[in-house]
């Protein structure tokens, strides 16, 4: 295990370096001049050459692209990505102090969504073509097909502003995230479902579990023991990439909600300019996804022992 373990993070230093050079590259060449936008904003009027000049000095902007990426590198091997233009503090402690907003919304909707989905998914399986199986997947396609921000409305004006139930937006007790919550739940649900439905469906119909019926074996343990186990290594691999959507940021949700987590500071970041921080964002959204993909790996061995990571494709 250790060994797997050891490779995988390995793969994590280039894939790391590719994205740190392509964020960094797509917000520095990018036109337009972060010192005049940011100061022009701040002063409320044209920044003079020399502030300008100041701000970019400062900044470390009036370097060439690769003194300015070394740099960069350099302060993340340390556990740095830069300061914020805007703020002037580090990016590193602003994301961080973001993280906790979006958990306390993205852990409840990531375990609601899975829980209810492969509940739904395993009873449309069981009574597959019923009256419940279709009208649970056309439920689900439903709110699988909206926008998140159309969802989000939707649940605004009917649970806050009509019924009054829940706050609008903003944060602050508990009931300020039920529509979040929500809104993520309901966005994510429909494709867990039915990956759980049609694998589960597939499992049923291979040749062990029709031997086990023969033998007799409760039917509650042929599903639940023998059929759920090797039908949720698919579920395993879309849950843990909704995973990682929700923890590195959920950015409509958030702006729609005015929700202070990362998606919403991000967003900020991008429309000011601020490069130090929209490249921070993307090391850290590669870094987590690489990391929940290997999560997901060694969880397959749990779940079925004849994966064996590395050798996946001749042994699977």
């Amino acid at each position: 295990m250790m060994p797997v373990v050891a490779r995988r993070l390995l793969v994590l230093i280039p894939t790391w370096l590719g994205l740190s050079l392509f964020a960094f590259a797509l917000s520095t060449l990018s036109p337009g001049d972060p010192a005049e936008l940011i100061l022009n904003r701040e002063l409320n009027e044209p920044a003079t050459p020399e502030q300008l000049a100041e701000f970019r000095e400062r900044h470390g902007l009036d370097n060439t692209f690769v003194v300015q990426y070394a740099n960069f590198v350099a302060d993340s091997l340390r556990g740095k990505f830069g300061v914020s233009f805007r703020s002037g503090k580090s990016v590193r402690d602003e994301l961080w102090n973001r993280m906790g907003p979006t958990l306390q919304i993205a852990l409840p909707a990531f375990a609601t969504s899975v829980l209810v989905a492969v509940a739904f998914g395993v009873l449309a399986a069981l009574r597959r073509n019923s009256l419940g199986d279709h009208v649970s997947r056309a439920v689900a396609l439903i709110f699988e097909s909206m926008p998140s921000f159309a969802l989000a409305y939707l649940l605004i004006i009917v649970l806050a502003i009509k019924a009054g139930w829940f706050p609008v937006a903003g944060k602050g007790g508990p009931e300020y995230m039920v529509l979040p919550v929500l809104t993520l739940t309901l966005a994510t649900l429909a494709t867990t479902m039915r990956l759980t439905r049609s694998s589960l469906l597939d499992v049923l119909a291979a040749p062990y579990i029709r031997t086990a019926r023969a033998m007799g074996v409760r039917s509650r343990r042929v599903v639940l023991t023998l059929a759920l186990r090797n039908a949720l290594i698919p579920v395993v691999t879309v849950a843990g990439l909704i995973l990682a959507g929700f923890v590195t940021g959920t950015v409509i949700v958030e702006t729609v909600f005015a929700w202070p987590g990362i998606g919403q500071y991000v967003v900020d970041a991008v429309f000011a300019r601020d490069y130090p921080v929209v490249t921070g964002f993307v090391i850290f959204t590669g870094t987590v996804f690489v990391l929940v993909n290997l999560v997901v790996d060694l969880l397959y061995t749990r779940l079925d022992p004849r994966v064996r990571l590395g050798h996946a494709g001749g042994n699977a």
